[in-house]
């Protein structure tokens, strides 16, 4: 068996993913947007930067969907969550984008889609760390949560950092910029 064939026959088949929840918070439209000539941050970088000072503070509520409520069982133990929901506000056409210049930026290489954070991918599952600010019944309290309004919540795992390697992690040098331009705006 070819393990390149990308025939639909030789794939794995169909997956159904249900959500467990929905995110509500302010943020209407992503930052960063699809298109047919690769990504455009939609605002200007010193906007930017604020809107990351401003996502870094802002709560956001993720209500998990009535009868679930007993996987939330001892979240509130940890001080940050793995978020993993579906960017649906991406068109299924925009979804096709192979190869693109993170963040939008004719300034850095053009990469794959897949070493990349974009949320341009064929199948738009995005994750984010969040701080768990509180659980109040089956609504979660977080802050520094990108996803725009109505996102439909895949999963929820505990962040524990020892389960993330520290040492020996590698990125690229674009990313490193990215990463610093980040850290000074949060200062």
């Amino acid at each position: 068996m070819n393990r390149s064939d990308n025939s639909l026959h030789e794939r794995s088949g169909t997956i159904v993913l249900q959500p467990v929840g929905t995110i509500h918070n302010a943020i209407a439209e992503p930052h960063l947007v699809a298109g047919e000539d690769g990504l455009t941050m939609q605002v200007k970088h010193d906007i930017m930067v604020e809107q990351i000072r401003k996502k870094d503070a802002e709560i956001s509520e993720i209500v998990i969907y009535d009868g679930l409520e007993d996987l939330l069982a001892g979240v509130e133990d940890y001080s940050h969550l793995v978020i993993l929901y579906w960017a649906h506000a991406v068109p299924g056409e925009r979804r096709s984008l192979k190869r693109v210049h993170p963040m939008g930026r004719r300034d850095l290489p053009e990469v794959g889609i897949f070493g990349t954070c974009s949320p341009a991918r064929p199948n738009p599952v995005l994750t984010t760390v969040v701080r768990l600010i509180r659980k109040r019944g089956n609504i979660l309290e977080v802050a520094g949560l990108d996803a725009i309004n109505g996102s439909p919540v895949i999963d929820i795992k505990p962040y524990v950092s020892e389960f993330y390697p520290r040492e020996g992690v590698r990125i690229p040098a674009w990313m490193q910029q990215i990463q610093e331009g980040i850290r000074r705006s949060r200062l």
